[in-house]
């Protein structure tokens, strides 16, 4: 970039920096370049095509490099430029949380279905993260009220900044501590999860960008079911009579999650629900 004399423009930059991470085998050149160049630029990515003749300052490439170069050794563009979007909101991010993920929206309109018409429901997430599947549930639903857990005290930090921003923290409780282990005397109308379904055995051939990601949040054990079977077994005892346990599960998980509910004699298999993929995502459970 730096031996080019002619005046860079957004154009141009654009396409050499796609052509360089095509290069370095990112998998979105193109719109990891317009992602990374409207966060320097403080626009969004339709400036990027209204404005291709526009020159770049000095500055501004030397922030761009250095985003640039982030990316080519494979940091996820979501912990370059410290925030991803989800459920139409905007959630910080830190290498301390997993980045949400779009079929992860299935599994909260999963939930926000069921619990719509439902007057104060009171949600728990475990696992959250970011806190961009809880914070999402009770940023739609202005009556509901709901409690996070995270073994990881830095990943709670991310949460709680999040909560502020979308104005939640008055509604959700934040706490510290392994599944249900914080938890004492509390049920829920709905208990929702994203957890670590990876099997242990596939984490080496993840792309480099996921291991950029907290590995705690990803191996679920040697067949990727540890956390399922622990929730399923423990649920009964904090989800309200008629309430619902909704999980995100892994690729070709559904049926052998499903099977250790039913195995598990509390729960009927409510719904499996396919992502934008057509993957079986999303399991629901219901109590009795």
């Amino acid at each position: 970039m730096s031996e080019k004399k002619e005046q860079w423009t957004v154009g141009s930059i654009l396409k050499w920096t796609g052509q360089y991470f095509c290069e370095k085998g990112v998998e979105s050149p193109r719109l990891d370049a317009e992602v990374l160049l409207s966060h320097i630029l403080g626009k969004d990515r339709l400036y990027l095509y209204v404005h291709f003749d526009r020159p770049l300052d000095e500055q501004e490439l030397t922030e761009y490099r250095k985003l640039v170069k982030l990316r080519a050794q494979r940091t996820p563009v979501a912990y370059i430029i410290g925030y991803k979007e989800f459920m139409g909101l905007s959630f910080a991010v830190t290498p301390d949380v997993l980045i949400p993920r779009p079929d992860t929206e299935v599994l909260v309109e999963a939930v926000l279905e069921r619990l719509r018409e439902k007057d104060e429901p009171n949600i728990l997430d475990i696992g959250t993260g970011s806190g961009a599947i809880i914070i999402s549930l009770l940023a739609h639903l202005p009556q509901a009220s709901g409690v996070g857990i995270d073994v990881s005290s830095p990943a709670l930090a991310v949460t709680g900044q999040n909560a502020v921003t979308h104005q939640v923290s008055d509604r959700l409780q934040l706490l510290a501590g392994d599944v249900f282990q914080p938890l004492s005397g509390q049920r829920f109308d709905a208990i929702v999860s994203n957890p670590p379904y990876i099997p242990d055995k596939d984490i080496a051939g993840l792309a480099p960008e996921v291991h950029r990601e907290p590995y705690g949040a990803l191996a679920g054990g040697q067949d990727g079911l540890n956390f399922y079977r622990r929730m399923i077994s423990e649920a009964p005892g904090y989800v309200n009579s008629g309430g619902f346990v909704a999980f995100e599960v892994g690729i070709e998980q559904a049926e052998a999650v499903a099977a250790l509910a039913r195995d598990g004699g509390v729960f009927t298999v409510e719904a499996i629900i396919k992502d934008y993929g057509g993957i079986e995502r999303v399991l629901v459970l219901r109590a009795p």
